[in-house]
């Protein structure tokens, strides 16, 4: 795919280089498995699969750099301070956009708002937010309980693939006894909760 200019002054070809440089191998291939994703749910759903390739190649910039850059960007900010309770899982996603946007001098909102949301959702949810957060959790290389349905639903109904993910995420985080993310219970109570009670 060639990128317009319009988002990025990368090339596709330089933007993956720059991602490259700040992750592992392994979560490189990550990155490009979530990018081939959402540029398929990008066709399928009527999106910019130029910003869906942007915003899937950058979504983890962020998430092997260490903890105390993080803790330092939330107090130096004006992030809510209670960020801090939380970890890498939060942080890389929130506060990564902010490192996408200086160091990568990406500036449109909606590829920051999906890179931000990407690991909790939020009730109001943009298309291109949406194909994130599921092509994150469906991409190729993911081997998991419960994956291979959640593919068949991203294929079917991108909404339903949001409450499946959103469901099982949290199922998940419980099962492990892990903090909960304010942000995660209000995605599961607006797409899990509030889409079976419209349908009753």
């Amino acid at each position: 795919m060639d990128f317009s200019g319009k988002y990025t002054a990368f090339k596709r070809e330089e933007l993956m280089q720059e991602v490259q440089m700040h992750m592992s191998e392994r979560r490189f291939q990550h990155v490009l498995g979530v990018e081939e994703m959402a540029v398929a749910l990008a066709a399928k759903y009527g999106a910019s699969k130029e910003k869906a390739s942007i915003a899937a190649l950058t979504h983890d910039y962020a998430k092997e750099r260490p903890d105390e850059e993080f803790e330092l960007i939330i107090k130096r900010d004006g992030y809510d301070q209670d960020l801090l309770n939380y970890g890498n899982a939060i942080w890389h996603g929130l506060v990564g956009a902010s490192m996408v946007q200086r160091e990568l001098g990406i500036e449109d909102e909606e590829i920051l708002e999906a890179i931000r949301l990407h690991t909790t959702g939020a009730a109001k949810m943009s298309l291109l937010d949406k194909i994130i957060y599921v092509a994150d959790y469906i991409e190729i290389g993911r081997n998991f309980p419960g994956v291979k349905e959640a593919r068949k639903v991203a294929l079917v109904d991108l909404d339903e693939a949001v409450a499946y993910e959103t469901k099982h995420t949290l199922l998940h985080l419980i099962e492990q006894e892990q903090k909960i993310y304010p942000k995660t219970i209000e995605t599961y109570n607006y797409w899990v909760v509030g889409k079976a009670e419209q349908s009753v």
